[in-house]
């Protein structure tokens, strides 16, 4: 199994243990990790028979504004930018021990930016590979509806109540 952690973290992988299939035919990404993920099926000349997307970085229908403002944020101070990120993260639970890794201003505009697109989705389907999509129904950080509405004529979609970005239901 090939996994893609999200933003600015590492060894994210566990939080998502009840869910992963854990075969070498299987492609899993958290957040923005799940567009690297879903690049890599696309792109990939090799089998792969699952891409599971973990709370896929779904941010094409914020308007401009907060997306200025995320960047903003990141710029003047990461540090902070990040506590407030991991906090929102969790919501509305404690926050769990987790790895903060490497992060940079280009990478969050890639994530904030970032258009998942009908073609994208369609050639990964082409390939045959399934596509499973896990979302917190009480996630602070994505457009959960958005996200739902967009992958349900690809991908089977697992809405978690209670479950926040982690798809934590409570610690």
């Amino acid at each position: 199994m090939r996994f893609y952690s999200g933003f600015a973290l590492t060894n994210d992988q566990s939080f998502f243990e009840n869910y992963l299939k854990h075969s070498e035919y299987t492609v899993a990404g958290f957040s923005y990790g799940a567009i690297k993920a879903a690049q890599y099926a696309a792109e990939a000349y090799e089998r792969i028979d699952t891409l599971q997307l973990f709370s896929p970085a779904f941010f094409q229908t914020k308007k401009e504004s907060f997306k200025r403002l995320q960047m903003g944020g990141y710029l003047k101070d990461p540090e902070h930018y990040l506590e407030n990120f991991v906090t929102r993260c969790f919501a509305p639970y404690p926050i769990a021990p987790m790895n903060l890794g490497d992060n940079d201003a280009e990478s969050l505009r890639e994530l904030l930016y970032f258009e998942w697109t009908h073609d994208l989705m369609d050639r990964i389907c082409a390939k045959g590979t399934a596509i499973e999509v896990y979302l917190g129904v009480n996630d602070e950080v994505i457009d959960v509806s958005g996200a739902r509405d967009f992958f349900l004529p690809y991908a089977t979609v697992t809405s978690i109540k209670r479950a926040n970005h982690f798809l934590q239901e409570g610690l």
